[in-house]
């Protein structure tokens, strides 16, 4: 073993600074090639100016070798300056054995900076260098779909299959069938993910897979997914909503809520989980829970439309007509709003027998539901009751005019006309 050896050894074993000094002292007297490895060494050990400084030694003596600009630009890009590194890279001549790999470090460098043609420039001039290179062909794909063009990664991560499933440490079959699920084809993702999965149950991959099955409605598959994701990474927060998803699409709504329950104790703050868990006790009957869960989600948003039209609709079924105005006239006064609000008001209001406000909300309302028969019907209904005939019929014939076969209305405007 050379003495460069020893030193890089004791480096390496636990004795950094008696290997660093041994390395000081025969420095000098190492060949050209031990100095190149010397400089990768100290690349690794995070000692960028170090190796900087040798591999200038070197370029000086060597200005034209390929693996001596390579290994400038990597510590270049350790430095943070990448435009120095990508000149360095640009010097290396197409005839050098390193050329493609100065591409694919190039390609990199571009699409860090955003400028993502280039990089996919750089990369297909390696691959008419290189046309069967697998590593081409997943760089290719990576970059396509970073950009969302998943339709082109897809072809590329096809060819890297055929002839490997891991590369650089990422599975292939993974991407291929995120690429393929980001595309709306959830069938034909779901080989792709069993494949990675086999290989190691990545959590992410394991959540994606879980994601893609319910899509595709193969719930029971989704079911066994999240729920082996669960006793992988208990605190793996998204899974609980979708799970419960599965679970309700099966009509196992107790199971369904259970999920969302624990979800919840994970993560309290989380409005979702407790919308959803609303919701699912609206299926159970549970009155206590669904105010509760409900009330939760609108305190932690108030701005939570879909949970205050929801809460609203119980109160109204529950005939608590004054929970809905305080509920309202809470939420409104936070400046938020929803053309669903005037009409629950307005509703509210006239079992209230607050008339006069009823029919300012109707009012206002007809604007976002003129076109909706229940609330033509309700609002018409209403105006007849409060003595508007005239606006009655008016309405009436709205109502008509989107349902021209509902001849218990006809009757009825032809009764009052």
């Amino acid at each position: 073993m050379s003495k460069l050896a020893d030193a890089i050894e004791l480096v390496e074993n636990g004795e950094p600074e008696k290997g660093l000094q041994y390395i000081k002292e025969i420095k000098a007297q190492c060949t050209d090639d031990e100095k190149y490895e010397l400089a990768e060494s100290y690349l690794k050990w995070g000692l960028v100016e170090e190796a900087k400084e040798i591999v200038q030694e070197l370029l000086f003596l060597y200005p034209d070798e390929g693996d001596l600009l390579i290994l400038m630009a990597e510590i270049l890009i350790d430095m943070d300056e990448e435009e120095e590194a990508i000149s360095f890279l640009e010097d290396i001549s197409e005839t050098d054995a390193v050329y493609v790999e100065a591409l694919i470090l190039q390609a990199d460098l571009y699409q860090m900076q955003g400028l993502h043609e280039v990089s996919e420039q750089k990369l297909l001039i390696a691959k008419r260098k290189m046309p069967k290179e697998s590593i081409l062909d997943f760089a290719l794909a990576e970059l396509y779909s970073s950009q969302g063009e998943y339709k082109k990664s897809i072809s590329y991560y096809e060819s890297v299959l055929s002839e490997e499933e891991i590369v650089a440490g990422v599975n292939v079959n993974a991407r291929l069938a995120e690429s393929l699920s980001t595309m709306g084809e959830f069938e034909a993702s779901l080989p792709y993910f069993q494949k990675a999965i086999s290989k190691g149950e990545d959590i992410n991959t394991l959540f994606n897979y879980g994601f893609t099955s319910l899509q595709a409605g193969y719930h029971i598959t989704a079911i066994e997914t999240f729920s082996r994701l669960k006793e992988l990474d208990p605190e793996y927060l998204s899974l609980y909503l979708h799970l419960a998803k599965a679970y309700e699409q099966e009509e196992m709504i107790k199971e369904s809520y259970e999920t969302v329950s624990e979800g919840i104790l994970i993560d309290n703050l989380n409005k979702e989980l407790h919308f959803y868990a609303g919701k699912l006790a609206i299926k159970l009957g549970d009155s206590l829970s669904i105010e509760k869960h409900l009330r939760e989600a609108i305190a932690i948003d108030p701005g939570y439309i879909e949970a205050i039209i929801t809460i609203n609709k119980f109160f109204i079924n529950e005939q608590r007509y004054e929970d809905v105005v305080e509920c309202l006239q809470e939420v409104m006064n936070y400046g938020e709003y929803d053309p669903q609000f005037e009409w629950d008001l307005a509703h509210a209001k006239n079992k209230l027998e607050e008339y006069s406000d009823a029919l300012n909300h109707y009012r206002l309302a007809y604007t976002s539901f003129k076109e909706t028969e229940d609330f033509l019907r309700e609002y018409g209904y209403f105006l007849l009751e409060d003595g508007h005939r005239d606006d009655a019929i008016s309405i009436f014939k709205d109502l008509l005019k989107i349902d021209p076969t509902n001849y218990e209305i006809e009757e009825l405007i032809l009764n009052l006309e």
